[in-house]
Formats: structure tokens, C-alpha cells, sequence
């Protein structure tokens, strides 16, 4: 508790590797994160059991697989916190070539479950979200570029990242998944607007952006419906937003009680992407509030941590990850409350979702790993020496 206020205590190199690790983790976050992997059980024991009952399975049957799903996420995000940001790029770049392959290849050999999207790949006995594993990799992929195009002599890294954004954004937008497309956008947008990006750029992009959303409305009906339905002053009470929207109602500050909500019982995406209206409706805004602190504390500790960071790829790809994280949370609560029009999107660690969980614990493990404490001095210290201030 002590390392945790007073931060941690300076760890000479030949001391023992986890000794090292414990000490130079932010133990804070990963607190936070085992928080919401428990409030995710919690609220799957709610919202799973009339799924599982409507398609012949045990009542704890999706309950049962999220744990197996988060002990996995849980795993690969405490051994990923173990690498050094070198090895974490390099295994970076493998995931991402891996998961970019799966994802072009999607039209041909995936499957949209009925739901309208190709987005899986179905193994029988689970299936596979390539764009899930795809964020983390292209995050810390196109950091390494920008941050490798500020050397003296460096490659034009901010036009690949662009370029590599642009044909991710096309590939998801052809399933379509408009979502992930706008938050593969958003994370490079971030990490170019750390970098240096001037907002005059930022602003013709944004312009782009908009043309783009303009055209996808004009020329795909899942994408029309979808902004149809959101900006209808009437909503209809028998849609998913319907149900989202009234439970949440129903819910007030502190619930109607734990597994008296009847939300569960009427959306099928209850133990998804609709989650939280579960939480509002049977805990109430308590809940919820708690919910959006931990996920606000995990990204301000993060990005406050990166500050005192030299290395340009560390600090470009914890941000990228940091604000991923957070945005992609913010969107599946902006939704059920219809803030934003529907997306299909899990939130982190608290929706079932294998791809999801597991893409999670990657993820946050390599925010971790580039936020671990480091032997070096302030920012500032090389700056005075160089004399720059």
C-alpha cells in the first residue's frame, strides 16, 4: 500500500525480475481493471441466465465462459506487463501482420452470425473478432512509425501510419463496422496530434471524415438505418435503444434491486454491447458512476504517467492505448443512452466477449508494460541540459 500512494521504490537491474516488475508497476491501474473484470462477472450473473435459458444451456453457461474468457484476458495482460516496450513492439508487429490478414480475408471466409456484419471467424466452438486484436497491434505499429519519422534521416512514418489507417478503415468499413473504423481513426488521430500534427491538417481531415460519413449514408442501408434510427425524435419502445433507454429509467440512483431488472429478459444483446443498462436498471447510477470512474481513473493515471516519458514511441503508443481504451468505453455507454448512434461495441472488461476480454488484457497489458516506472529523470532534465529552458 505504501509503493501504491508514494509511488514506487527504485529497483536496482540485478535484482530479481518480479521483485522488479511489482515495483515498477502501476498498481493502481491494474487494480482498477481487476475491478471491472469483477463487476463484469457480477453483472453477467444477471444478464446472461435468460440467454442461456432461450438457447438451451445451462443458466450459467455465458457466465461460466467469461470467466474462462477473462482468466485468459487476465494472463496474457500480466505476462504482456512483463515485457520491455522493445519486445511488446515486436510482438506488436506480428499480432497486427496476423490479425491485418484475418481481417482481409473476412469477406471470403467469415461469418456475420445473422447480425448483418461480417465480423467473425467461427471455429465451432467460439469464434474470432480479427479488428478486436487488430486495435492493439495497429496502435503500437503506427506509433513506432510517426516516432521513427522525428529522426534525423527517419522514414516518412506519418505518411504510412496514414496510409496504413486509411486501408483499415476501408477493410472494416466493407463488413461494415463503422465503430471500430472510427475508433481505429480516432487512435491515430490522437497519436498524430501528440506528435505534432498541425490543427490546420487535423482540420481538412476532419472535413475528409465528414464527406466519407456523408457517402457511407448515401450508399449503405445498415449505415442509414443505423443514423435514422438515432436521430428519430420517436423512439420505439420495442427496439433494443427502447428497452436500453427504459431500463435505464427504471433503474434511478440506486436500482430496482439485484435480479429484479426485466431488461435481460427482452434484449438480446443484454450481456454485450447493452450491458450497462443491465447495471442501471438492477444497481442503479451508483453503479454506473462507478463504472465510468474507474474507467476515467485508468486513462488520466495513464496519460499522467506518459508525461514523464522521453522515449517519442513510448509516449505516442501509451496515449494511443490510453485513449483507445477509454473512447471505446465512452461509445458503448454514449450508445445506451443514445448519445451516439448504435455501434455493436463491447465494453472493455465488463462485456462477454472472448475476442473482446482477451484483446483487452493485450491491450491494457501493453499499456501497463509502456507505463511501468523507468530509471530516468523528468522530462525536463534534458531539456535544462540541452539548455531549451
Amino acid at each position: 500500500m505504501t509503493e501504491m500512494v508514494y509511488g514506487a521504490i527504485p529497483v536496482e537491474r540485478g535484482d530479481p525480475i518480479l521483485p522488479r516488475w511489482w515495483s515498477t508497476l502501476d498498481k493502481w491501474s491494474l487494480s482498477c481493471v481487476l475491478l471491472l473484470c469483477a463487476i463484469g462477472l457480477l453483472l453477467g450473473l444477471a444478464s446472461s441466465p435468460p440467454l442461456a435459458a432461450r438457447n438451451g444451456f445451462e443458466p450459467f453457461h455465458y457466465v461460466q465462459r467469461q470467466a474462462v474468457f477473462g482468466g485468459l484476458a487476465l494472463i496474457a495482460m500480466l505476462v504482456t506487463t512483463m515485457m520491455s516496450p522493445t519486445l511488446v513492439r515486436r510482438l506488436a508487429v506480428i499480432g497486427f501482420a496476423v490479425a491485418f490478414v484475418a481481417l482481409a480475408g473476412l469477406p471470403f471466409l467469415g461469418t456475420d452470425f445473422g447480425k448483418g456484419a461480417v465480423r467473425w471467424y467461427s471455429l465451432g466452438f467460439a469464434s474470432v473478432q480479427p479488428s478486436e486484436f487488430l486495435k492493439p497491434g495497429f496502435v503500437v505499429v503506427a506509433a513506432w512509425m510517426i516516432s521513427a519519422s522525428q529522426h534525423l534521416g527517419g522514414p516518412p512514418g506519418r505518411t504510412y501510419s496514414f496510409v496504413l489507417t486509411v486501408l483499415i478503415v476501408f477493410l472494416l468499413a466493407m463488413q461494415p463496422d463503422f465503430g471500430q473504423a472510427a475508433l481505429v481513426l480516432f487512435s491515430w488521430g490522437v497519436m498524430y496530434f501528440v506528435a505534432g500534427a498541425p490543427i490546420t491538417l487535423l482540420m481538412i481531415l476532419a472535413g475528409i471524415v465528414a464527406a466519407a460519413g456523408t457517402f457511407a449514408y448515401s450508399n449503405s442501408e445498415h449505415f442509414a438505418r443505423r443514423i435514422d434510427g438515432f436521430l428519430s425524435p420517436d423512439l420505439d419502445p420495442t427496439t433494443q435503444l427502447g428497452y436500453a433507454t427504459n431500463a435505464i429509467q427504471q433503474g434511478g440512483f440506486f436500482g430496482v434491486g439485484i435480479g429484479e431488472g426485466q431488461v435481460k429478459q427482452s434484449l438480446p444483446d443484454a450481456h454485450t454491447d447493452f450491458i450497462i443498462a443491465v447495471a442501471a436498471e438492477e444497481y442503479g447510477l451508483m453503479l454506473v458512476l462507478l463504472i465510468i470512474a474507474l474507467y476515467g481513473f485508468i486513462v488520466v493515471r495513464s496519460l499522467i504517467r506518459l508525461m514523464r516519458e522521453r522515449d517519442p514511441f513510448i509516449r505516442l503508443a501509451g496515449t494511443g492505448l490510453a485513449c483507445t481504451f477509454g473512447v471505446q468505453a465512452m461509445i458503448n455507454m454514449g450508445v445506451a443512452v443514445r448519445l451516439l448512434p448504435a455501434k455493436g461495441m463491447t465494453l472493455p472488461f465488463v462485456s462477454y466477449g472472448g475476442s473482446s476480454l482477451i484483446a483487452g488484457g493485450i491491450a491494457v497489458g501493453m499499456l501497463l508494460a509502456f507505463t511501468r516506472t523507468r530509471p530516468q529523470g523528468e522530462i525536463g532534465d534534458i531539456l535544462t541540459r540541452r539548455g531549451a529552458i
